[in-house]
């Protein structure tokens, strides 16, 4: 019987990976130029931490987490997202005493969640995140979305959609979670029995029911923008001028409510408008959560973020048609006669690997012909071939196989002219 990959997960293979790491790269470079920093966290944590973070409301704790018990009783889960450990290694290392505040982060990763996979979703998924923690400043709002955009744009995608919507400060939110209670309580029992679960405990979590989105109660639902205090609506309008100053469109969608129990202020998703992209047009989302790190046990430290799927990210420049600029091909490929001649080659091969250059040889024992096709599936730039007769001449003929030019070069100091050829 074979053995097959577990079902919602994916080998990235050679071909393909090679896309993952032109997009982690890029969205590193990015977060360097906003001055984000790195930070990796275990794959697995104690799972008080995400019922407590994430919400014991959400489908997420509820329904998709992997939880095990390890040898010692302990409830342990494999991360379903970044925030939680992120602010629990926040608290925990005391980065709040940091003088350089707020503390900007950023991390990637496997999360892993258990729901039904599909296009673009799947049970082991990377995760890019970034993290601001200690400002409550509406202008660190707009960064973090425009950092997210930017990393989308550089890479060449342009059909994005951005909505944002306010979930406003606490005392907004206790109005608002009374208007829903009145509002769907009456016919509550026509619902899921998720949501019947969630009218006392969150009711927002109502408004993100994929299956009584269609119920006619969900359309005249109180917004939350109507239950804005001042301090709120202030707050809001900020984040909005700032998004118009840096010249990204927005779109305002009171429906927007995020599936994760520690939003509040800002809240943002960014939309793949690209024709065939899916059902699921959701690109990243975030938002602010200025009570999650007291909920873990740290100080009050207001904080925002955002996450993105790395497959996600690839599904829509597939849709786009959009062909990143990776480099392809090596740059020289050894071709030998004779089992001296092919000796002799590990060491030019290593030392022209050593001088910065990508290069390889035959280990099949090919003849001439075979080896010569091989360097031209590699794309190589360059065919150095090495013979008994060159050998004992101590020579060795490189060709550059855009024009057919062929060279002889010294053996001792093949590496060094090689530099030179190549510039």
């Amino acid at each position: 019987m074979s053995i097959q990959i577990p079902r919602g997960t994916q080998d990235i293979l050679p071909g393909e990976v090679e896309k993952w790491q032109f997009i982690e790269k890029k969205a590193r470079e990015l977060c360097d130029k906003f001055q984000y920093q790195e930070i990796r966290t275990p794959i697995f944590e104690h799972t008080d931490l995400f019922t407590r973070g994430v919400g014991e409301t959400t489908d997420v704790v509820q329904k998709e987490m992997y939880t095990f018990e390890d040898r010692g009783k302990r409830s342990l889960t494999l991360r379903p997202e970044g925030t939680a450990s992120t602010v629990r290694s926040f608290v925990e290392n005391k980065m709040y005493g940091d003088p350089n505040q707020p503390v900007k982060l950023y991390y990637m990763g496997p999360m892993f969640r258990y729901e039904r996979p599909q296009a673009g979703r799947f049970r082991q998924f990377v995760q890019f995140g970034v993290e601001a923690l200690g400002s409550k400043d509406p202008a660190i709002d707009a960064e973090v979305i425009a950092l997210a955009m930017s990393i989308y744009k550089s890479l060449g995608l342009s059909k994005l959609k951005l909505i944002i919507n306010s979930l406003g400060d606490k005392e907004s939110r206790v109005a608002h979670r009374d208007a829903l209670i009145q509002h769907f309580q009456t016919r509550i029992g026509e619902f899921c029995h998720d949501c019947q679960n969630r009218l006392e405990k969150n009711p927002m979590r109502i408004l993100d029911c994929k299956q009584d989105r269609e119920h006619e109660l969900m359309k005249t639902a109180p917004s939350i923008i109507d239950y804005l205090n001042e301090e709120s609506k202030a707050y809001f309008e900020k984040v909005q001028q700032y998004l118009t100053d840096l010249d990204i469109s927005f779109v305002v969608d009171p429906n927007l409510v995020r599936g994760l129990d520690y939003y509040n202020h800002t809240a943002f998703e960014i939309m793949s408008d690209a024709e065939g992209f899916g059902a699921i047009t959701t690109l990243c989302g975030g938002g602010r959560y200025n009570g999650l790190t007291k909920e873990i046990g740290g100080p009050e430290t207001p904080g925002i973020g955002f996450a993105f799927s790395i497959e996600r990210f690839i599904a829509a420049l597939k849709a786009e048609e959009v062909e990143l600029p990776l480099h392809k091909g090596i740059d020289c490929y050894f071709v030998s006669l004779g089992e001296e001649a092919k000796d002799y080659t590990v060491k030019l091969l290593h030392k022209l690997r050593l001088a910065g250059f990508s290069a390889e040889r035959d280990y099949l024992d090919r003849k001439i012909k075979a080896q010569m096709k091989a360097a031209d599936r590699l794309n190589a730039k360059f065919v150095a071939i090495l013979g008994e007769d060159e050998l004992k001449e101590n020579r060795i003929n490189v060709k550059r196989m855009e024009t057919g030019e062929q060279l002889e070069m010294s053996l001792e100091d093949f590496s060094e002219k090689f530099q030179e050829l190549y510039q």
